[in-house]
């Protein structure tokens, strides 16, 4: 009975051997490139069951076998069909398009299954077939056909077992799959990543994009592929960055310090850089973080960080980095502290940003030159800071306007120091200054700031006093501080007036008033007595006289003061005013009373220079400020500065032009 049962079941194999030859044959040979080596191991599967079935027949000799026989039978036939399975799998796989994803991965999946299970039931088949060699060994020939058949079988076996080995070689069909898979994670990357000529921003992929991706790169994971997909996404994604960078003008990164002498000269590229590092930053490199994050999350891997340290490379981040660092290195003057304060204020602005996207091992450089572009940033600022007073002294030595306008320095000082203390670079300044005490230890109280305005501008006045008495014109002396008391005036209201307070403002009003009423009195307070009556009804000598003397300080004066200016357009109406008030009258008055006896004189007709209309348009057309004068008009004033008197200092000429 249990012969007979070994034959049926060996029947029921052949049937199955032969089902599954005959539809391997069919799909075959829809697939003759893949070809030789394929179908003759298929023309050589039968020999198995004639290699097995002779074997299984001998009662005496290979009754012992029965059991391996049995147990080879299951694994070869199921070889069989999951071969067919396969080959379909892999007609499937290399002839389709990955358009429709999930399919394909499905596929895919299925196909290592297959190639799996195929190579276990061949190894399993082999051992079975392993131990009847043996014993067939030990009881024929060696050279007898059926041993040679099933020697043949295991080798035949042996190669269905290797398959799956193959398959993931170059050339095999699971290698060509992930090539595939690679392609089409580079199509994906590239889908709506325009960049516009306006912003050059990238537009992010859409999500059913991002889940393609990510599926991809968790399958090419899975076949321990990462290093390829992640090798591939910095490639395709920095031809992005490269190509979006396109529409900035970035060549004055490549500027070096000793190109140019001061801040002024690349101010307009400290603007834009401003502008680019937070686009890049913020925009470019924040997308590309996101998208790095999307597509890896689910792999459980930080390898992706390292795609926003390359992408950053490709960003010029670093170059970024490196001008801001130049810009620290460039000479000492007052417009580079505001310059640094938007450095700063940046940098500040980006630390959130900073911190999260490069705070990977990968980023070290990243990190470590952003932290030394804020402490030189800080230092910088403060050293400037706590220089100005030194540098406001340093201008004393220099003379002073020459027709008794503002100095460029009070009108620089005045508006630079209301720029600090705007609501622009004040907080900035102000946390500058506090980091830059804690690095130091240095205590010096939250008023440092407003304090140390404070004695910027009492320098200013020291200047102002000493310059009031290099003139040689006492009058011009006068001038000159009643100019610069009302500029202080006009302070009130403003952040630098709000500092200094009332009383300081009370009393440049005060100043202003006295200086005005000595400089009229001083100047002016001679010439009026010339045009004194005494009663007497003749134009004498006495009175000639004294016509032609003040015609001729009047002249005198006229010429002088108009090339003297009085800055604030009230003030010189009121000065103007003042002396009308105080000339024009007490002329017509004088004319009135000599005018007739003038006019019967020939000879005393030459000592009249003018008519009273004529002397007040006179009066009040002076003081005029001249288009080259720049005293009255901070927003032109010049900043020349200086050679370096000092090392390490700078040398700024804030005096006028």
């Amino acid at each position: 009975m249990a012969d007979v049962e070994s034959v049926e079941n060996l029947k029921a194999a052949q049937k199955i051997l032969r089902a599954s030859l005959e539809k391997s044959t069919a799909i075959s040979s829809k697939l003759d490139e893949i070809g030789p080596r394929l179908e003759d191991i298929r023309q050589r599967l039968p020999s198995l069951e004639a290699a097995i079935r002779p074997i299984s027949m001998q009662k005496c000799g290979y009754f012992a076998i029965r059991d391996q026989i049995n147990a080879a039978i299951g694994p070869a036939a199921a070889v069989l069909k999951v071969y067919d399975v396969v080959r379909e799998l892999e007609e499937s796989i290399l002839f389709e398009s990955c358009s429709d994803l999930p399919a394909y991965l499905s596929s895919m999946k299925m196909l290592e299954e297959a190639l799996g299970f195929l190579a276990d039931n061949s190894g399993l088949a082999i051992q079975w077939l392993e131990d009847i060699v043996e014993f067939v060994e030990d009881n024929v020939f060696a050279n007898d056909q059926r041993l040679l058949n099933v020697k043949k079988s295991m080798r035949i076996l042996q190669e269905l077992y290797e398959i799956e080995g193959r398959a993931r070689l170059d050339g095999g069909s699971l290698n060509a799959a992930f090539n595939k898979l690679e392609t089409e994670f580079r199509s994906l990357l590239m889908e709506d990543t325009s960049t516009t000529t306006t912003c050059a921003v990238l537009l992010p992929l859409t999500m059913p994009v991002i889940q393609k991706l990510q599926a991809i790169a968790e399958r090419l994971d899975g076949a321990d592929r990462l290093e390829e997909c992640i090798v591939l996404y910095i490639e395709v994604r920095s031809l992005n960055a490269r190509r979006s960078l396109q529409a900035l003008d970035l060549d004055y990164l490549e500027i070096q310090v000793t190109e140019f002498d001061d801040i002024q000269s690349i101010e307009s590229h400290i603007d834009q850089w401003c502008k680019h590092l937070e686009l890049v930053v913020k925009d470019l490199i924040e997308l590309e973080y996101k998208l790095c994050n999307n597509v890896f999350k689910k792999i459980g891997s930080d390898a992706w960080k390292h795609c926003v340290a390359r992408l950053a490379e490709e960003f010029r981040l670093i170059s970024f980095l490196q001008f801001g660092r130049n810009v620290t290195k460039m000479k000492k003057d007052p417009f580079k502290l505001l310059k640094l304060l938007d450095i700063f204020a940046l940098l500040e602005s980006l630390r959130s940003n900073f911190n999260r996207l490069f705070g990977g091992e990968a980023c070290t450089d990243i990190r470590n030159l952003t932290r030394e572009l804020v402490k030189t940033v800080v230092n910088g600022s403060c050293e400037i800071f706590e220089e100005l007073p030194c540098q406001v002294e340093f201008q004393r030595r220099f003379s002073p306007p020459s027709d008794g306008g503002i100095p460029g320095l009070v009108s620089f000082i005045t508006n630079y120091c209301n720029q600090l203390l705007g609501d622009d670079y004040r907080p900035m300044l102000a946390q500058v200054l506090k980091i830059h005490q804690s690095w130091n230890q240095d205590v010096y109280g939250d008023g440092f700031l407003s304090n140390h305005i404070i004695i910027i501008m009492k320098e200013v006045g020291l200047n102002l006093d000493a310059w009031s008495k290099a003139y040689d014109d006492i009058s011009l002396s006068y001038l000159f501080m009643m100019n610069n008391h009302c500029y202080f005036c006009q302070l009130k209201g403003t952040k630098l007036g709000d500092i200094m307070g009332d009383s300081w403002l009370g009393a440049h009003e005060q100043y202003k008033e006295n200086c005005a009423a000595l400089y009229l009195r001083e100047c002016w307070g001679k010439l009026l007595p010339l045009l004194s009556q005494k009663g007497l009804d003749s134009f004498q000598d006495s009175e000639k006289k004294k016509l032609k003397e003040f015609n001729e300080g009047f002249h005198e004066r006229y010429k002088k003061h108009s090339n003297w200016v009085i800055c604030d357009e009230n003030l010189r109406r009121k000065v103007c005013q003042i002396l009308v008030q105080a000339v024009v009258p007490a002329y017509r008055s004088y004319m009135h009373k000599y005018g007739v006896l003038v006019e019967q004189d020939a000879r005393a007709s030459k000592y009249v220079k003018h008519t009273a209309q004529s002397l007040e348009n006179m009066l009040i057309s002076m003081f005029q400020p001249k288009l080259v004068t720049k005293y009255c008009n901070t927003k032109h004033i010049r900043f020349d500065k200086l050679k370096n008197f000092v090392t390490n200092q700078f040398r700024v000429t804030l005096t006028t032009i």
